[in-house]
């Protein structure tokens, strides 16, 4: 087990977390110890491309969340529940349909920046405390919307309405989506599955399969430039370095795509082992990967 990103299959059942707690245990039983986390929570019901990170990887974290997500989403028409998937308790139903027409046309008006009231079991924090937990004591949540945004909205099947393909940014919440989407049209609809495709460049692996990355392929919509064994010594004392024009990122945003937050990876020896930012005419670096990635 090294230190870098690992792109695991979640299946539908265990939590985000317990994927995170396997790869603690692995860690451990290879007598390492390093930091574990994950760049972006699945729900149990939910299955796909979990992003892990082992080591000076969990450093990156903060880089993550931006990233354009891709989904399927399966519909359950006609009711909606209290928490936005099949699991919640029915609280309204509906005996209308939409036509395929009508879901189109609604899904291309939702498009770019939208206002979303998070579902009540989401981790969102109110004090401090995780939203679901207040939930599921029973306790009544009322959280306030958040600014999210829809890149790509569409069928997956011309003549179905019960499959939706979607591109978003982080932060945005598909069961909302799916309730909001029938109460615009007039009827009822909750979450009856999910399946994440891809988190920005990288593409959920096969049922089972776990891809390791590492060096060049971290992190590849930023900037990078190839250190000098003297510029490398130089930043592990904490001196500043002469800037320079940088290599330029290895994947793109889609077109239209809000930016997301840049550094500029700093790579000796094919590793990752700095991310460094502009100061005035000199590069100073953002946090030093110890060992590197």
């Amino acid at each position: 087990m090294k230190s870098g990103l690992y792109l695991v299959h979640k299946p539908v059942g265990p939590s985000s977390a317990s994927l995170v707690r396997t790869f603690q245990s692995r860690i451990k039983d290879a007598g390492l110890d390093l930091a574990v986390g994950h760049g972006g929570t699945l729900d149990p019901f939910a299955s796909g491309l979990l992003v892990i990170m082992v080591g000076q990887a969990t450093r990156l974290m903060e880089l993550f969340h931006a990233l354009p997500k891709g989904y399927n989403a399966e519909i359950s028409w006609g009711t909606e529940t209290d928490t936005g998937d099949h699991q919640g308790a029915i609280i309204r139903t509906s005996d209308f349909i939409p036509s395929v027409q009508e879901v189109q046309t609604s899904l291309r008006s939702s498009l770019g920046w939208i206002d979303q009231i998070p579902p009540a079991t989401s981790a969102k924090k109110i004090k401090g405390i995780s939203a679901y937990k207040l939930a599921h004591r029973g306790e009544k949540v009322d959280l306030p919307a958040s600014s999210v945004y829809l890149h790509e909205a569409k069928l997956n099947q011309p003549q179905s309405i019960n499959q939706l393909s979607l591109i978003c940014k982080g932060g945005f919440y598909v069961r909302s989506y799916v309730r909001d989407l029938g109460t615009g049209l007039g009827t009822a609809a909750h979450l009856s599955g999910l399946h994440r495709t891809f988190i920005g460049p990288w593409e959920c692996p096969a049922e089972g399969k776990e891809v390791y990355l590492e060096g060049a392929q971290l992190i590849p919509w930023c900037p990078k430039i190839e250190l000098t064994e003297a510029e490398f010594k130089a930043l592990s004392f904490g001196q500043m370095i002469p800037s320079r024009i940088c290599i330029p990122p290895e994947y793109s945003l889609p077109i239209d795509f809000p930016a997301v937050p840049q550094v500029i990876r700093g790579m000796f020896q094919d590793r990752l082992v700095t991310l460094l930012r502009h100061e005035r005419d000199q590069f100073k670096t953002f946090a030093n990967l110890r060992g590197g990635l």
